[in-house]
């Protein structure tokens, strides 16, 4: 009997042994922070806000698009300027000509040759154009503000899904250290389980039921830890960097003070970012409604030019060579007096385009105004959740040590006592998921009124 006794504890502990180092295996894999970790980088929130706006490709895009818009409103695009061009030329011919003079007298030259040179400078400027290019020069610059707008916009939807995927590695991150708190303690309960067993005081029951439970916590384990790995994955890819990078991240959340979050709302409609660029295309539209106008009056422009023209004559001409040089200018008037009607089509359209944008600028603003009241209903929700799962925790904590200490002098079974260590894994593992979401629900809420970018994370 001694001899099987022996021979069950040797191979218990070869189990938990076997456990422990698998468990051991997946904990420094995730590289979480532990003393097998310290060489790993830390990915700070503003590290990787930084490493995003610099590096992510969608941002990147954005930014050129942006570069474009500010080419665009130059005043080398704005034809405000003259145009100038210069033009040359040569030419020679070669015929047998005859000519006859008034005194009826004729000559006949075999293979004359005339040749001819010329060179201008052209210049061409618009005085006057019905305010055409005054209006689109203004819409350009307007294009350049809601580029930058739209820039924006990619930027802070860029950082939300950064910070959701942020998030969930930090909430992986600790469940793991939850997990793994959770694992040492059953693993100290199947030890006393082991020893009490061997001196007859438990029956086996104790040690095959600590024997399910840990390695039930070893799977929990190494599934969290698969999680971590794609969820870092996945941040790697926003951040652009290499899939093999490893890195620990930021655990710690700060909420905004609720005064500054009723202000923010309070002054969402000035500072959301799509109804901004809403104002920017009523703006534009509006540059174009006018600008199209200008086809109803006349177009005043100079020109000038510098030229030069020399020729070579055969012997039938009255000159033997030519040469002129010198500067003409002038001054034109157009006016399409009637286009057919096209111009009095897209003022038309031109005017319509322009209201309905404005009936789309009421109409967002009315769902905008729903959205930010819903966000901030969530996330006081969520917020108060949080608060909530923290007290749980506390609970479930003294739960735990009390059944802990019951389990010890034998007043509760070791399902029982597994029950108040599941209800302490729960507790904090929901707290984990609260405090993330919230805070998530937190800068959505930034986001829709338009403060994403000017707090802190």
């Amino acid at each position: 009997m001694m001899h099987t006794r022996l021979f069950s504890f040797l191979l218990l502990c070869l189990l938990l042994c076997t456990v422990a180092t698998q468990a051991q295996e997946v904990i420094t894999d995730q590289n979480i922070p532990s003393k097998t970790t310290k060489d790993v980088e830390l990915l700070t929130k503003d590290q990787a806000v930084q490493r995003a706006l610099e590096e992510n490709l969608g941002v990147q895009v954005a930014l050129n698009n942006v570069d474009i818009a500010k080419n665009n409103r130059s005043l080398l695009n704005s034809r405000f300027l003259p145009t100038v061009s210069g033009s040359a030329g040569a030419s020679q011919d070669i015929n047998d000509q005859t000519a006859t003079f008034q005194d009826g007298s004729t000559r006949t030259v075999e293979d004359a040759e005339t040749t001819r040179y010329n060179a201008s400078v052209n210049v061409n400027y618009t005085l006057f154009d019905g305010f055409g290019r005054w209006y689109n020069y203004k819409r350009l610059k307007e294009e350049y503000n809601l580029s930058e707008l739209q820039a924006r916009e990619t930027i802070e939807t860029t950082l939300l899904q950064l910070f959701t995927v942020y998030f969930e590695v930090a909430r992986l991150t600790e469940n793991i250290t939850v997990l793994e708190d959770t694992y040492a303690n059953t693993s100290s309960r199947l030890q006393r389980a082991e020893y009490s067993f061997e001196f007859g005081q438990v029956n086996k029951l104790d040690v095959l039921n600590a024997q399910v439970d840990l390695v039930n916590d070893s799977i929990n384990l190494i599934s969290e830890k698969q999680a971590l790995r794609n969820a870092k994955r996945d941040l790697n890819i926003i951040l652009n960097k290499s899939l093999t990078d490893r890195f620990v991240v930021d655990t710690s959340v700060y909420f905004t003070n609720p005064l500054k979050i009723q202000e923010f709302v309070g002054s969402a409609s000035e500072n959301n970012v799509t109804l901004l660029q809403l104002e920017k295309n009523i703006r534009i539209n509006d540059f174009l409604l006018k600008g199209s106008k200008s086809v109803f009056l006349p177009t005043i422009g100079l020109t000038g030019s510098y030229g030069w023209n020399q020729g070579q004559f055969p012997a039938t001409n009255f000159l033997a060579s030519n040469t002129s040089q010198g500067f003409s200018a002038g001054l034109n008037l157009t006016w399409n007096l009637f286009d057919g009607g096209s111009g009095v089509t897209a003022v038309r359209n031109a005017r319509i385009q322009l209201d309905s944008q404005e009936l789309l600028r009421e109409q967002t603003r009315q769902q905008i105004l729903r959205d930010i009241a819903n966000a901030l209903g969530d996330y006081e929700n969520r917020l108060q959740v949080y608060n909530l799962q923290k007290q749980n925790v506390l609970t479930a904590t003294d739960n735990y040590n009390r059944s802990n200490e019951q389990y010890k002098v034998g007043r509760i079974t070791s399902i029982e006592l597994r029950q108040a260590q599941i209800n302490l894994l729960n507790a904090k593992t929901n707290r984990n998921f609260a405090k993330y979401t919230a805070k998530l629900a937190e800068l959505q809420l930034l986001q829709l009124t338009g403060q994403l970018l000017n707090l802190g994370w």
